[in-house]
């Protein structure tokens, strides 16, 4: 099909050559080898004997077939036919296109020299030429997807379902040169923020030469609240450095969600691009004004980049920010081990980290740590004393090496402190005081187990969601923002951007919040390693005989 066929050509030809012929070469020396050699040997010499218990090796292809060889072995059992695509609503079938009718093409726009010289003032240099504009080097094609279900097993249902890849489209729905967008960053902040905010203008100033990009500031409310009114408008030179720095540059903000005032700005400022950068929540209301749009026959499009560093968003590999805010988390547990071997007796050193639904951020960073013996998610209930108990544990690490890391999400727990029944301007419940609560269980413990605990808590939650985004972090957001100026210019709408199997694509807003936000599988494998690095207890609930092996269809497949 059309992704498989993108993979190949996307090898150049010398390199194809060079592989198959590799490939072919291999497998003509392994089967003139297999028709000389004898018994595999030990490693003095001698013959190693057959045993009538070995198992029987796979018929193989014949010697001169070389081409059977180079495809590898046909399964009999592992098949895909029907392919069902998760569409994306277009505008055209609402509306009358303006775009133009020649090739999509980078317009490549003026760029003006850097906006600061060497004393730091604006250096007011004419921007550079740019002799013609440029083809992409790939158009996507209409009927090109990517599968939702990479991993295949035998016997397993043939039909699947797909995604729309993103990229650019041959033709536009919008005339670039008189489109006004606008660009809004709502919830809380994220490392990536101002990435996302620079790329968009970016692309759509430099590669499809928009007549206008406005910043709308302070989230939802600065549609319409007259102490976030005008909207900024943004350029390049504007944002030259803004991505070197955490946060985001046109502010944010929780709740404020109204859709007749912003509807009415849309109209006002004659939006026909809005881009919305947000969680499950945001996308909600995101959705909402798409819907709106439709409604008053407004030519919009909406579009969602998703933001949130718990990586809770469904169906994505990742959200930007999750790498940064894991590197960022890196430092707050080395402060714990420092705190806790240097603390007699007995130090141990508490991290609470965030992660209101979902253990991803403390997951992965104790794992990518290795300094962790105990990691409590939302995911794995808490279980305190007895063979199974967390604090037996703690004292048993503690009475081994002298000291103990503890690493505990913000949302784990609530099994032992219970729900609470208030919620915040976005919605989200208050969560208990795990980390404090956790302190005070440990000195206990150990007092009642004749030992002195001297346990240090940190609490690093905001500052690992302020930093700069990372490398990783930083190419991704580039990504996101050039895929949703692509999407949006060809007249999707109500839709997001997000990587899925390592590949970019559109996904339909309802289908991304209807299962967000996601778990951690505590049955798949990235629990499986925090167990095997820190060797706790297992508290997970043995699975249920007749419960469908959920495992390939997990989000946290996508993470292992």
């Amino acid at each position: 099909m059309a992704g498989s066929s993108s993979s190949s050509s996307s090898i150049l030809p010398s390199t194809a050559a060079l592989l198959a012929a590799a490939v072919a070469g291999a497998a003509a020396g392994y089967c003139a080898a297999s028709r000389t050699s004898t018994l595999p040997t030990h490693r003095h010499g001698a013959p190693r004997p057959a045993t009538s218990d070995a198992p029987e090796p796979e018929a193989s292809a014949p010697a001169s077939d070389e081409a059977s060889l180079s495809r590898g072995r046909l399964l009999k059992d592992v098949s895909v036919s029907d392919v069902y695509i998760w569409d994306i609503e277009h505008l055209g079938s609402r509306f009358e296109p303006a775009g133009p009718s020649s090739v999509n093409v980078m317009k490549n726009a003026p760029r003006r020299r850097s906006s600061f010289n060497l004393s730091g003032l604006d250096d007011g240099g004419p921007p550079t030429k740019v002799p013609h504009d440029q083809e992409y080097n790939r158009i996507i094609a209409p009927s090109e997807c990517i599968l939702r279900t990479i991993v295949r097993k035998p016997g397993q249902e043939s039909s699947t379902s797909a995604y729309v890849r993103a990229g650019p489209r041959n033709a536009l729905h919008f005339n670039p040169e008189g489109v006004n967008a606008a660009i809004v960053t709502c919830g809380g902040l994220c490392p990536g923020l101002n990435n996302v905010v620079r790329e968009i203008t970016c692309t759509l100033c430099y590669n499809y030469g928009a007549k206008m990009v406005y910043g709308v500031v302070g989230g939802f409310r600065g549609f319409y609240e007259a102490r976030y009114l005008p909207p900024q408008r943004l350029t390049p030179s504007k944002l030259e450095t803004v991505h070197h720095h955490g946060g985001t540059i046109l502010q944010s903000s929780r709740g404020g969600f109204d859709l007749p005032k912003i509807l009415k700005f849309l109209e006002e400022y004659q939006i026909d691009q809005l881009y919305v950068i947000g969680g499950d929540g945001t996308h909600r209301g995101a959705y909402a004004i798409h819907q709106g749009c439709m409604k008053a026959n407004m030519n919009i499009s909406i579009t969602g980049i998703p933001k949130t560093i718990d990586n809770d968003i469904d169906h994505i590999d990742r959200c930007f920010g999750f790498s940064s805010a894991v590197e960022a988390a890196q430092r707050a547990i080395r402060s714990a081990k420092v705190e806790a071997t240097c603390n007699l007796p007995n130090g141990i050193g508490i991290v609470k980290l965030m992660g209101r639904s979902a253990g991803y951020i403390s997951a992965f960073s104790s794992l990518g740590s290795g300094d962790v013996d105990l990691v409590l998610v939302p995911e794995v209930p808490i279980v305190l004393d007895g063979p199974k108990g967390c604090l037996p544990h703690l004292l048993r690490r503690v009475r081994e090496q002298g000291y103990a890391v503890v690493v505990v999400a913000e949302g784990a727990g609530e099994e032992i402190l219970g729900e609470s029944s208030e919620t915040d301007a976005s919605g989200n419940k208050k969560l208990p005081q795990i980390g404090e609560f956790l302190k005070e269980k440990v000195a206990q413990f150990f007092k009642a187990n004749g030992s002195e605990a001297t346990v240090k808590y940190i609490d690093p939650s905001y500052m690992v969601r302020s930093v700069p985004a990372n490398a990783a972090d930083s190419q991704y957001c580039m990504q996101l923002a050039q895929n949703a100026v692509h999407g949006a210019m060809a007249g999707y709408t109500g839709f997001s951007v997000g990587l899925c199997n390592n590949r970019m694509v559109y996904l339909p807003i309802p289908k991304l919040v209807e299962s967000s936000p996601r778990k951690m599988n505590a049955y798949g494998r990235t629990w499986e390693r925090v167990l095997q690095v820190t060797r706790q207890p297992n508290t997970v609930p043995p699975k249920d005989g007749d419960e469908p092996d959920i495992y390939d269809e997990c989000p946290d497949s996508k993470l292992t």
